[in-house]
């Protein structure tokens, strides 16, 4: 297990998360298998860098569904949006989940819904 970031108070506000500021962020072995397996290219393309993900994402939302926390950020020379998705274990550590590349469209949508905000 390996912290790959923490949540800053801009993101905790953003989002109104109950959590203290620098709850840590950690990649797990099953993490990393979940998303080598789940979404393998983008995990190739993007995995190492996780960490930067969490640490400067141009958005940040919650997932309604799940709880997760999502990180994104807009490659611009790839014209793509990355998402890595945290979500808390029962053990209440936090966990970067997934990560993969979103639609465009989608994104935008978000953005304008209010779902995806500027931390």
């Amino acid at each position: 297990m390996e912290k790959v970031g923490e949540f800053t108070t801009n993101i905790i506000n953003a989002l109104n998360l109950d959590i203290p500021t620098g709850t840590d962020i950690f990649l797990g072995d099953s993490n990393i298998k979940h998303m080598q397996t789940s979404h393998p290219n983008d995990f190739i393309r993007y995995g190492g860098d996780i960490a930067d993900i969490i640490l400067n994402p141009d958005y940040v939302g919650k997932n309604k569904k799940d709880n997760s926390v999502e990180f994104v950020k807009e490659y611009l020379v790839d014209n793509a949006f990355v998402k890595v998705a945290v979500r808390v274990s029962q053990g209440n550590t936090y966990y970067a989940r997934s990560i993969y590349v979103l639609n465009p469209r989608r994104v935008v949508n978000f953005i304008r819904k209010g779902t995806l905000l500027k931390p």
